[in-house]
């Protein structure tokens, strides 16, 4: 439970420290006709600059993680852009295959945003400290491969990039080399601010109207993440603590027993 509570304490700090990026999504509900594919490590801070702009442009993508020392998905990549460099991102609806995080992000924004990069995502001279304490903080979680079970499908993980619970949850799927898709819930107005059991809002809680948010309290009685779908298995979780032990036991380690 104190390792549990330290986790998270320590992810709070690293949103903290990184502004608060990729906690507002757009208000726009249209995903593209096919699914972006992001090739992407939990514990590196330039796929951590995509993940933001995936949360503020409200996209869902297709994650393939590419941990140090993992190969589940390292020969596609390298099919895919002629080399292992990430992050990197494909998107079937252009055709586009793109390297690095200042074309990606560039290209995002022009592509689903319409607009140029804000001046946020532009960089600071700071960065370089920020990046070098906020994987401290984390500990390498996030980068290196462990043994692991593939499934059949892909996964489903509600999530938004700031949120200090679904941190460790990505970081975990990272290091098993467990693909999903990312279902972006970002926050989209005032009444969406704070955690789902004590959000800055009085009254009943309302999302924007056709939104992702609106259709998830529909189905669920609340708007929370992480929310993590297996259709492998059948199950559907709330509660980091709770799919982190869930990962474990049926993909990680104790899965290979």
């Amino acid at each position: 439970m104190i390792n549990h509570f330290i986790n998270v304490y320590t992810s709070t700090l690293v949103s903290s420290l990184t502004g608060w990026k990729g906690t507002t999504g757009s208000r726009k509900t249209e995903q593209p006709e096919k699914e972006i594919v992001l090739f992407d490590r939990e514990g590196c801070p330039d796929c951590r600059s995509v993940r933001q702009v995936i949360t503020e442009l409200n996209l869902d993508v297709k994650i393939l993680p590419c941990p140090e020392g993992g190969t589940r998905f390292k020969h596609t990549l390298k099919e895919v852009s002629g080399s292992v460099q990430i992050p990197c991102l494909v998107d079937e609806n252009t055709g586009q295959k793109l390297i690095s995080k200042e074309i990606i992000i560039e290209y995002l924004f022009n592509e689903y945003g319409k607009k140029a990069v804000p001046q946020k995502y532009s960089g600071t001279r700071f960065d370089g400290v920020i990046n070098w304490t906020s994987q401290l903080l984390r500990g390498g979680r996030g980068e290196k491969a462990r043994s692991s079970l593939m499934p059949e499908k892909p996964l489903t993980l509600y999530s938004f990039e700031s949120s200090p619970f679904s941190r460790p949850v990505r970081e975990l799927l990272c290091e098993l080399e467990i693909p999903y898709t990312m279902v972006s819930l970002g926050k989209q107005q005032s009444a969406d601010m704070g955690p789902a059991a004590f959000r800055f809002h009085r009254g009943p809680y309302k999302p924007v109207k056709d939104s992702k948010r609106e259709r998830f309290l529909a189905e669920h009685g609340d708007v929370m993440v992480p929310y993590l779908e297996d259709p492998n298995t059948g199950e559907k979780l709330f509660q980091s603590k709770k799919i982190l032990n869930y990962l474990q036991r049926t993909y990680g380690q104790a899965g290979n027993k």
